[in-house]
């Protein structure tokens, strides 16, 4: 014999009961079958909805009612086209009492738990009679057992509990009788000892099955649902989580209690003893394997087998000096939530006995706090303790397993990637058989939560980053189309899988929180929403993705002003624009500040050298031990593309205008040409070292002409190069004069900075700097004489691309 339950989805419509009933088919040439189902999908929220209605005095629950009776017989006669007549009378003379009974909740204006579960049970009796005669129409050996008739309880309405003296003898003494291949029993219903309707909780049809599972003592039991088993954790939130294999008894509980909607959590209770293994399957999908939960030794060893969640959740507090070492707090608490019914889902006490902590669903937070206040009030009165806290909008996380108790460092893992990505913990609870780690959340976490420890315990150290790219013109362009081609490579080989979530240019930005397809990136981008840096930071915030990068590749000051607003939010910046490290003292150090306090990463290695590793070594030189006692640096690629490639038999104008159109220069020259730029990158390499200093306290000695100096436009600026061409002839003959080439250097010394235009001699290090390369010499304590020398191009638009890709790396390997 078999026993087979069917969900609400899976009866949810007529093509959906069609499989059901191929399966039972199937199943029925080779063995006696009981199947139980629950009511249509979405009939017991309407049933629920129409009394609630009716009790209020809206007339709407008329118009639920209709809703109700054409849902069914919409499904007979999609099932029974041509012989419905005899479905359809029964059924009719059913609703008209369900008609009378919301009637009567509408007069006296009562719907006490009673009354809910007689009306309630009318969704599994209407729907296991139509499966059951749908079946006898297409003449298969079928009937159907009303189990109000089997299953019998106390009279605890909503979740009654169940007789198993007499419900299984019951059970028992009918199946002896049974000539049919087939019996259909309606889910979730039964009877109390004085023949009341009752009911067996929301989501009993599974434990009605389990019960008649355990009476017969089968072989299994399968659930048959809309999902193909038990997941690692809910796939609507997090696309990775697949189904497991096989899970304990203990583990199926342990996730269905904290909010796994696969299983109902009694449903174990009455196979556990017998071992009889529950085997979750899909209706959708029968041949998928599903779930077998059982307590068979040979399931996976894995110390987590799934992470769950519940949802609407409220935080009680109970604190106060005065609960310290009196007994009977606790027992006070809890005798006074149990006589208001209100069932608490975690406990979690300080040692100190100065505080008890409750989460309870939020519905029953405001009925819970007047019950426990009036309780406590002579003690509140006296100071003793504090009125009870609530707070809301809050959610159970929980990671189960039973062998995470031979794991060492399972928790550590939890929350510190918890941390890593802003998720606060308000309470953490874990029992001492070590098969759960509960924490409370918020709410808005939840989805950044569960992929984040999926992440963690399920991927198999896969990591995911999410990456937010502001400008995207040259340099970001480059950047856009690296990403594109490296990320198998990156998957494969670095276990990174690597999105771009968020695109913005100066007009316009696009969101896709699955990744954006980069194939047509631009083509989306110029159809996509008009573009602003507020909100730019709060879609990224909204979207509350774990390891979010901001990646910042402009030279905008008001960009470069929300970082602090980025790192506050744990979202790691990733910055090519100078402006910030090298603005006020103060809010360098903010940031920096920041990035340790919220654990974001704020790097911008290519603020000196494009993709050059200067300040990764200089940090690792300091992080070592080591003190920089003076920098001397060409750093600016582009005044070195224009010196190296001015001379006598070019005109200064004509060298600049190259180095914009190759995209050696911003858009502004006089950034580059003034030394401003060279400036903040030596102040970046000055505070970096650990030297407190501002742009003005660095000596900019400018080769530009007084007219270039105050030129109050680009256009202005070019004119001036070419009125004063001679000025710069000038410069280049004198140090063609004395052997030496034109170099514009950085240096650090002392404490002190400074910037200009230098004829470098012949048998210099910087003398044969070619093309748009950078230079840096670190002397330090331990490279007092011979520098160690970083040396390679230092601008352009593919290797500050790949500079930012670099740090972009780096973060998805910490």
């Amino acid at each position: 014999m078999k026993v087979l339950k069917f969900g609400g989805t899976s009866v949810g419509s007529s093509k959906n009961i069609n499989n059901v009933i191929n399966i039972l088919e199937n199943y029925g040439k080779s063995d006696t079958v009981v199947c139980v189902v629950s009511a249509v999908g979405g009939i017991t929220d309407k049933l629920l909805l129409a009394g609630n209605q009716a009790l209020n005095k809206d007339h709407n629950f008329l118009e639920t009612y209709e809703d109700i009776v054409s849902k069914h017989f919409d499904l007979i006669k999609e099932l029974n086209p041509s012989d419905s007549k005899t479905i359809l009378g029964y059924v009719e003379e059913r609703l008209r009492g369900l008609k009378s009974l919301l009637e009567g909740i509408y007069l006296i204006n009562e719907l006490s738990p009673k009354t809910s579960d007689k009306l309630v049970s009318y969704g599994e009796l209407l729907s296991s009679f139509i499966i059951a005669e749908t079946m006898k129409n297409r003449g298969l050996s079928a009937n159907r057992k009303n189990s109000q008739e089997l299953i019998i309880t106390n009279s605890n309405f909503s979740k009654a509990e169940v007789d198993y003296s007499i419900t299984n003898e019951n059970i028992k003494d009918y199946f002896k009788t049974v000539q049919e291949d087939i019996t259909i029993l309606p889910g979730f219903i039964s009877k109390s000892k004085i023949g009341e309707i009752t009911t067996l909780g929301r989501g009993g049809s599974d434990f009605t099955a389990a019960i008649v599972a355990a009476a017969l003592d089968v072989d299994q039991l399968e659930i048959w649902t809309d999902v193909s088993g038990m997941f690692t954790t809910n796939p609507k939130l997090v696309k990775q989580a697949y189904p497991i294999d096989k899970i304990s008894y203990q583990e199926a509980m342990e996730l269905s209690h904290f909010g796994a909607k696969v299983l109902y959590p009694p449903t174990v209770q009455p196979v556990l003893s017998l071992n009889i293994p529950i085997h979750i399957k899909n209706t959708l999908e029968p041949e998928a394997v599903g779930t077998i939960i059982s307590n068979d030794e040979t399931n996976s060893t894995a110390p987590v087998k799934g992470i769950s969640n519940i949802s609407n959740i409220a935080l009680l507090t109970l604190e106060g000096s005065g609960m310290v070492g009196i007994p009977g707090f606790s027992k006070r608490l809890f005798e006074t939530l149990s006589q208001e019914k209100i069932n608490i889902i975690m406990i979690t006490q300080a040692s100190s006995e100065h505080s008890i902590c409750l989460a309870i669903e939020a519905q029953d937070a405001e009925a819970a706090k007047v019950a426990i206040d009036a309780v406590f009030e002579n003690e509140i009165e006296l100071n003793k303790i504090d009125p009870i806290i609530i707070e809301t909008g809050l959610s159970i996380i929980a990671l189960v397993g039973d062998n995470m108790k031979n794991h060492q460092g399972i928790s550590g893992k939890m929350f510190s990637s918890l941390g890593k990505n802003n998720i606060n913990i308000r309470a953490i609870a874990q029992g001492a058989s070590e098969k759960n780690i509960t924490a409370v959340i918020g709410e808005k976490d939840v989805k950044k939560a569960l992929n984040t420890l999926h992440e963690q315990f399920f991927e198999a150290q896969n990591k995911q980053i999410n990456v937010f790219i502001t400008g995207v013109g040259n340099v970001g362009e480059r950047l856009v189309e690296q990403i594109k081609q490296q990320k198998k490579y990156l998957k494969d080989n670095l276990k990174i899988k690597l999105r771009i979530v968020g695109l913005s240019n100066s007009r316009r930005m696009i969101f896709d929180e699955h990744g954006l397809d980069l194939k047509n990136w631009k083509a989306d981008l110029a159809d996509s929403q008009e573009a602003s840096l507020q909100g730019f930071f709060q879609n990224v915030k909204a979207l509350n993705l774990r390891n979010s990068i901001f990646v910042d590749v402009t030279a905008n000051k008001e960009i470069s002003e929300l970082y602090a607003q980025y790192l506050r939010e744990s979202i790691a910046v990733v910055a090519c624009n100078k402006i910030a490290c090298s603005s006020d003292f103060e809010n360098y150090k903010l940031l920096k500040r920041l990035s340790l306090k919220y654990n974001a990463p704020f790097l911008f290695e290519t603020n000196v050298g494009a993709g050059l590793p200067i300040i990764d070594t200089l940090n690792n030189l300091v992080a070592s031990g080591d003190k920089v006692n003076s920098i001397q640096a060409v750093l600016s690629g582009s005044l070195n593309f224009v010196f190296n490639n001015f001379n006598d038999s070019t005109k200064f104008y004509d060298i600049v205008k190259q180095a914009g159109a190759e995209g050696y220069t911003e858009p502004d020259p006089r950034i580059d040409l003034s030394g401003v730029d060279v400036a903040r990158k030596i102040l970046i390499l000055a505070r970096e070292s650990g030297v407190e200093m501002n742009l003005e306290d660095i000596e900019n000695s400018s080769f530009l002409s007084e007219s270039g100096q105050k030129s109050g436009s680009v256009d202005d600026f070019y004119e001036t190069l070419i009125q004063d061409e001679a000025h710069y002839q000038a410069l280049y003959a004198s140090a063609k004069a004395n052997n030496s080439q034109l170099k514009y250097v950085a240096k650090f010394d002392n404490g002190k900075a400074s910037v200009g235009l230098q004829e470098i001699p012949e048998g210099h290090p910087f003398y044969n700097l070619e093309g748009s390369d950078n230079i840096v010499m670190f002397y330090t304590e331990r490279y007092p004489t011979n520098p160690m020398i970083i040396k390679g191009a230092g601008a352009g638009a593919d290797v500050t691309a790949s500079g930012l890709f670099a740090d972009i790396i780096r973060l998805g390997n910490d």
